[in-house]
């Protein structure tokens, strides 16, 4: 026995010390939700620029492809934590089965009436089941990582792996959907998002075994009805991925407005692609460090870093220089958005955790949906530069709220009782 202790006591120092991609993908089973979550996450990223630029070709307006896409962001947002509590409460499997069927008869919807030139309102109605029943396979896979990698230092690899594979999404998913908007219909994009959605979420919810337990199913079950957003932690990081869901959302209106203004919207995908190959090159860094530094003060410097890149972009006139500077933009984005997932498991107890990382990908879709709207109305009255202006507004005011909230991102402090379960922690005031 003491040598088997020694040697758990070895493997978690060296785990320490080489916090490595081929240690984290060497947990047992984690292969099994890793590939069919990696298919389901795909549409993901084809969503939104799927509808700008279907919704543009029928009406040529991008004010109004904006605010249709924004009816599906902020669906998103409001419904994706609720999808996040059920799926804590009662498993994966039951909330994603149906939400991936509901989500593909909605695209289809919202397709047709695209091309029946439906009036806006009509779009509008759409909208709101697409974006309600966006399957949240992302959320879900790091809840399936946290449960395993429970108090071990891979979680912030693993968080960092994650980043990695959803901008790796967004470097295939938009030059998919622009490929196939402007080289083969201007529906194609949509219709192939419903396509792998289905496929990509059923896939995964086939994988049962790698389920966290739900609140039903758990020994604590006493406390599985805690909200994550009681969390003050999870409040402050939801408000700083507004930010980031606006530099996504100013990026998409902004390239597509500026790559047709010059009469190349094939370009459109490549300069997406460059930027979200950015933050999927400064991921993989990000998760190879062992890091020094406290995660808070981490998150703050990448958001500061964030701000500076994205107050550059309004400037760049030349396709060359905007895939440059969105390149800068991605690199930036990576280190935050990391360390905002890696501290969830620092601030919320495992029971709610699907709930938090919901809320902070809805916080990202919503400030996606504010950003594809104003950016739009902006790209329609004064040219398509004036569109990059969100991005910047969006990351100055998120990384205003870090600062001035700051203390509200220290851990909770674990109590010296283990009756409770692992993982858990009281909820006290911090001053």
């Amino acid at each position: 026995m003491p040598s088997a202790v020694n040697t758990a006591t070895v493997a978690t120092s060296d785990a320490a010390k080489r916090p490595g991609y081929g240690q984290l993908l060497r947990t047992p089973g984690a292969w099994t939700f890793l590939l069919p979550g990696f298919a389901a996450r795909q549409p993901f990223a084809m969503l939104t620029i799927g509808i700008v630029l279907l919704v543009q070709h029928t009406t040529g307006s991008y004010g109004s492809a904006g605010a249709v896409a924004a009816f599906t962001g902020v669906s998103m947002a409001l419904f994706a934590p609720q999808s996040g509590k059920l799926a804590d409460r009662f498993g994966q499997r039951a909330v994603l089965i149906p939400g991936v069927l509901v989500h593909t008869v909605s695209v289809s919807a919202l397709t047709a009436l695209a091309l029946a030139d439906a009036p806006l309102w009509a779009l509008f109605v759409a909208a709101v089941p697409t974006g309600a029943s966006v399957p949240q396979v992302g959320p879900m896979v790091r809840s399936r990582w946290a449960a395993k990698l429970e108090g071990s230092p891979l979680m912030s690899t693993a968080a960092a792996f994650e980043s990695v594979t959803d901008e790796f999404t967004f470097v295939v998913g938009p030059v998919l959907a622009t490929a196939l908007c402007t080289g083969v219909h201007p529906a194609a994009g949509l219709i192939a998002e419903a396509a792998l959605t289905l496929a990509g979420g059923l896939l995964f919810a086939a994988q049962r075994r790698t389920q966290p337990a739900h609140g039903l199913a758990s020994a604590h079950a006493r406390v599985e009805h805690t909200s994550a957003l009681s969390v003050p932690g999870v409040r402050v990081l939801a408000v700083a991925f507004l930010g980031i869901g606006s530099v996504f959302g100013g990026m998409q209106v902004s390239l597509t407005a500026f790559t047709e203004s010059i009469g190349q919207p094939g370009m459109n995908g490549v300069l997406y692609g460059l930027f979200a190959a950015g933050n999927m090159l400064a991921g993989i860094a990000v998760g190879a460090i062992a890091w020094k530094t406290g995660p808070r003060r981490r998150l703050i410097l990448g958001y500061a870093g964030l701000t500076v890149a994205a107050s550059l972009l309004w400037s760049a006139h030349s396709v060359v220089l905007l895939g440059a500077l969105g390149l800068i933009v991605g690199l930036c984005i990576a280190p935050a958005l990391i360390t905002g997932y890696t501290l969830v498991e620092t601030l919320v107890p495992a029971s709610a955790r699907t709930e938090a990382f919901t809320w902070l990908t809805g916080a990202v879709a919503l400030g996606q949906a504010a950003a594809v709207t104003v950016a739009g109305r902006l790209a329609d009255g004064y040219g398509p530069s004036a569109g990059f202006l969100v991005p910047l507004g969006g990351t100055a005011l998120a990384l205003a709220t870090l600062l001035a909230l700051r203390s509200r991102l220290l851990p909770r402090p674990a109590t010296r009782t283990v009756a409770r379960g692992v993982g858990h922690r009281v909820p006290v005031t911090v001053d």
